[in-house]
């Protein structure tokens, strides 16, 4: 599947109902986005799938990829786009196996060598960084713009900036060749989550 450029929005159901935040994804996806993630570090196996289902018709509707966090088997549970796996899940080839050719396969990395590791495993896309510190997580490893820039110069498959960015600081990100953008909080907690998305597209398009 080839990717389009733009916002990958990673969800975040913390402290949130389940109509408010499926409200959110679909304004988001109304929007227009790259991708669509769905991340749940806290929720039981079942509780995931359900959630992952609900917003797969939203998803779906839009024509928005779906993709699991971390979580392989809920993916195929729930038969979304793709999945992805951070430097201390299952190992990207591992995961390859295990979804097949045809789903999409993102991998994090931070570092030129981890990142063409990735690509030569198998990953369709990866995620570079922390680019800025990020409340999503508790430990936060930053990765200079510099380096994002010689992956995105080194590799062949899409890369995303991750990590604390939002419209107000992604000006560091201009001149870098990158597919897109991931953010959590900039649509989470926007006011008008359809807006915001416009928005960041619009300044991403512009940088």
């Amino acid at each position: 599947m080839k990717l389009k450029k733009g916002i990958y929005f990673v969800t975040d159901s913390t402290n949130m109902e389940e109509t408010q935040f499926l409200s959110v994804v679909e304004n988001a996806c109304k929007a227009g986005l790259s991708l669509l993630q769905v991340r749940e570090k806290d929720r039981s196996s079942r509780d995931f799938l359900e959630l992952a289902l609900k917003v797969k018709e939203i998803t779906k509707q839009y024509d928005v990829p779906l993709i699991i966090n971390d979580r392989v088997d809920v993916a195929l549970a729930c038969d979304a786009d793709g999945v992805h796996v951070g430097a201390t899940d299952f190992p990207v080839d591992l995961v390859r196996q295990m979804i097949g050719p045809d789903k999409i396969l993102g991998a994090t990395t931070k570092t030129v060598e981890a990142a063409l590791a990735a690509q030569e495993m198998g990953a369709d896309y990866l995620g570079v960084g922390a680019i800025y510190p990020t409340t999503t997580k508790v430990v936060t490893v930053l990765t200079s713009t510099e380096t994002l820039a010689n992956i995105c110069d080194t590799v062949q498959i899409p890369v995303y900036a991750i990590g604390g960015l939002n419209a107000g600081n992604m000006d560091v990100l201009a001149g870098i060749p990158i597919h897109g953008m991931a953010v959590v909080s900039a649509i989470m907690k926007a006011k008008n989550p359809y807006a915001a998305t416009l928005d960041l597209t619009e300044k991403l398009n512009a940088l």
